[in-house]
């Protein structure tokens, strides 16, 4: 009597436990419905819709903060709104989720010479090549062009309150 309820128990210990893991995604695999989201943001980015892109995007990372797409492309939205401190900071969380992605190691260096960064774009540039040592690799070219380019010139104005100007 003793041995079969304890028995009992563990069959039911094991059955629950093989049903939990059988029932769980890989590491790997993101949410369908994020990466639906996704493709749906990278259209509405290419119709130049921003707005709905940014949102579109950040509801695809609700569903799946592991979509390093989403990250890339929603850095890329904020690139293109004039935003590279936001950028910077959504490709390192690209680059949290894979150290060795060449377009977030790229958009990043690019961010990083708008903000006037150009000796760590340099490192995202080294990085780059480490990478893809052995292949080719266009945004080595890419972010090389912008590091030479440099950073953009800003140009500072004031203005004095109340201050009229004649002219004559």
């Amino acid at each position: 009597m003793r041995y079969t309820s304890v028995a009992v128990a563990a069959a039911l210990t094991l059955l629950t436990v093989a049903t939990a893991v059988q029932g769980q995604r890989g590491e790997d695999t993101i949410d369908g419905r994020s990466m639906a989201l996704l493709a749906r943001g990278r259209a509405l980015q290419a119709a130049g819709n921003l707005d709905a892109a940014t949102d579109t995007l950040e509801s695809a990372l609700a569903v799946d903060p592991r979509n390093r797409g989403a990250f890339v492309t929603l850095a890329e939205v904020a690139q293109t709104r004039g935003l590279p401190g936001k950028a910077i900071r959504l490709y390192r969380e690209a680059l949290s989720l894979d150290p060795n992605d060449v377009a977030a190691l790229s958009g990043q260096g690019e961010a990083l010479v708008a903000k006037g960064a150009v000796a760590r774009a340099r490192d995202n540039l080294a990085r780059i090549k480490t990478v893809c040592a052995k292949r080719a690799c266009p945004e080595i070219a890419a972010l090389s062009a912008s590091i030479a380019k440099g950073p953009p010139v800003v140009t500072a104005s004031t203005t004095v309150a109340g201050a009229t100007v004649k002219k004559d």
